[in-house]
């Protein structure tokens, strides 16, 4: 307590050791296995610290899983600096202190983790934890022993060790054995460790011990190099990948490689990727190391200078994060320039498979755009093929919004020789657009389907007068559908109805079927609505190229004339891709069982 002013006083806050112990074990962590990550990056910062003053020192380490010689507790030995009794109080017993540890040498570049805080982990599947060390700056073998509920005890240990280093043990916790069992802990290792620089062993029952780290594989040089490469990641990504780009960034200290699917993957989808923080594995799950548009490959790397979050199971969002993701999404970017001139089927093979990931790149990417137009194939009037070869013979592009948009009009457009793009597929607006924008001399240009009638011929005066009955007819017939006929002239003449609506038309369409079933208030406002799009309703465009439509044309029976133009309405629809509603099948319905009807008595049927 402190007395400040005649009316202050500072006072300490106290401090329930056992609840910090439980925030920490149980919460800050998301499972227990990684009690095992931060016994071995306690170990791996004790070697580095003694290698650091004795290069030559033997260091190494060893775990005996829980059993071993009889013993009911996991034991992990290191060889590494160890602690005095002053370090054992201000780095096992002293939480949120840093300044300490700073000043102890352990906050150090190439250092993992931190004593304290690590050690906590272990609760997590230990009631106590026993460590014995002794410094290699000298000084006896120290004892201590920390409880989950806060105490501690500190002693000199009864047996002395022949070498600096650390022992620590571990008592499980009820229900808890089998973390510290002999398959969970060679797992857990090998699952954390297995990349790690220093020897590091799990102890056999008979004495021996088994290795379980191994060189990172991207770092190999062998001939088998892409084989090791491809086995890694069928063993942690579950696939061999399509491709292996590897991968560094100099100012996170990164190197590893990226692997590419062989199979489409959902682009809203985050891809998991592996990272190692100073060769141990940081986390298997993280979806934030490359941009958005990179969901195509998964990653495999190890940094020196990336941040973990506090709980280590994650990276911590700075700039540095930000400027590696942005550099490797740059190198898969050059690595699809690499393969546009070396592997050009390879490339189109790769399209075929990611198509989606390459256009969100696109939009943001001048070369990439590039590579789209060059290689990358669209659905066109001329069929499948890339749009630099399509503009060789269309100087205009003219593209669809819709798939549905370009089904109605791709045969007519065809035949009157108009190259229409389809721009309906993801991203496919929005590249033709950027194409445009970004080339001065391409001319690229929306074709609705209503737009398309200003390309059909129109007819000739008198036979145009010849059909006004006719006409009257038909517009009668289709009038209560909501949808308009014209008579033109255009190829190819097997067609012989095509039905047209833009985007406006389909919106005030929508408006008057809403009204029919609106309450009279809203009925009335929806009519003022809808006398606004009176022009923009639907068309049925007759073809007079035709010989059925000629023939349709000369019919005296009015009735008959009503039951044809319907039948070649609902074949319009369906032969252009159009959403049936429930009026348009019902008519679709009716004209082809009358023509049935028809046919059949007039084939002179049984009841003729």
């Amino acid at each position: 307590m402190r007395t400040r002013g005649s009316n202050s006083v500072d006072l300490s806050f106290q401090v329930d050791l056992r609840g910090v112990v439980d925030l920490l074990s149980h919460h800050l962590y998301s499972s227990p296995r990684v009690y095992l990550r931060e016994l071995l990056q306690n170990a791996v910062d004790a070697t580095t610290a003694r290698l650091a003053t004795e290069p030559d020192a033997d260091v190494r380490i060893r775990l005996e899983p829980l059993g071993h010689g009889g013993e009911q507790t996991l034991r992990i030995h290191d060889t590494g600096i160890g602690l005095t009794e002053a370090e054992v109080h201000t780095l096992l017993a002293t939480i949120g202190r840093s300044s300490k540890r700073d000043d102890l040498g352990f906050a150090r570049h190439e250092f993992l983790g931190q004593f304290g805080i690590g050690l906590l982990s272990c609760f997590l599947v230990a009631d106590e934890i026993q460590v014995v060390t002794r410094s290699a700056t000298g000084g006896p073998t120290m004892l201590w022993r920390g409880f989950a509920d806060g105490r501690y005890s500190l002693e000199k240990a009864a047996e002395q060790r022949a070498e600096p280093g650390t022992s620590v043990a571990l008592l499980p916790r009820p229900g808890m054995r089998r973390w510290l069992e002999e398959e969970t802990v060679r797992e857990l290792a090998a699952h954390y460790g297995g990349l790690l620089p220093f020897d590091v062993r799990v102890a056999n029952p008979d004495g021996t011990a088994d290795p379980v780290t191994a060189a990172p594989p991207w770092t190999a040089v062998t001939a088998d190099r892409q084989e090791t490469l491809s086995a890694y990641c069928e063993r942690h990504f579950g696939f061999r990948p399509f491709a292996i780009v590897d991968l560094s960034a100099p100012e996170a200290g990164l190197t590893g490689c990226a692997f590419v699917l062989p199979f489409p993957a959902n682009p809203a989808e985050r891809g998991a990727h592996r990272v190692y923080l100073k060769r141990m594995l940081l986390t298997d799950r993280t979806p934030d190391l490359l941009p958005e548009w990179a969901f195509f490959a998964r990653v495999v790397v190890d940094a020196t200078e990336l941040r973990p979050t506090a709980s280590r199971e994650a990276l911590y969002e700075d700039e540095l994060l930000e400027t590696t993701r942005n550099a490797l999404g740059e190198q898969l970017r050059q690595w699809l320039v690499r393969l546009s001139v070396t592997e050009p089927q390879r490339l189109q093979q790769f399209f075929e498979i990611h198509s989606l990931g390459v256009k969100a790149l696109a939009l943001h990417d001048d070369e990439t755009l590039k590579l789209v137009e060059r290689w990358m194939p669209f659905e066109t009037t001329l069929g499948a093929l890339p749009l630099a070869e399509f503009r060789r013979t269309h100087p205009v592009i003219h593209y669809t919004t819709t798939v549905d948009n370009f089904r109605q009009i791709a045969a007519v457009a065809t035949a009157q020789g108009i190259g229409v793009v389809n721009g309906g597929y993801v991203y496919g607006t929005d590249i033709l657009e950027r194409l445009g924008q970004t080339d001065p001399g391409l001319h690229v240009e929306v074709l609705d389907p209503g737009a398309v009638a200003t390309y059909l011929d129109t007819l000739d005066t008198k036979v145009e007068l010849s059909l006004t009955g006719f006409l009257t007819i038909a517009r009668a017939a289709l009038d209560r559908l909501g949808c308009d006929v014209e008579v033109r002239e255009f190829s190819p003449a097997s067609l012989p109805a095509l039905y047209l609506s833009d985007p406006s038309a389909r919106h005030f369409q929508r408006l008057r079927e809403t009204r029919e079933t609106a309450d009279p208030l809203w009925a009335d406002v929806l009519g003022a609505l809808d006398e606004q799009g009176q022009s923009d309703r639907p068309q049925l465009i007759l073809n007079h190229r035709s010989p059925l439509v000629r023939r349709v044309a000369g019919l005296t029976d009015p009735s008959l004339v009503t039951l044809v133009v319907e039948s070649l309405y609902g074949q319009a629809l369906l032969s252009g891709h159009h959403p049936l509603q429930a009026k348009d099948t019902a008519v679709l319905n009716r004209s082809f069982l009358e023509m049935i009807d028809r046919a059949v008595h007039g084939a002179g049927g049984p009841d003729q």
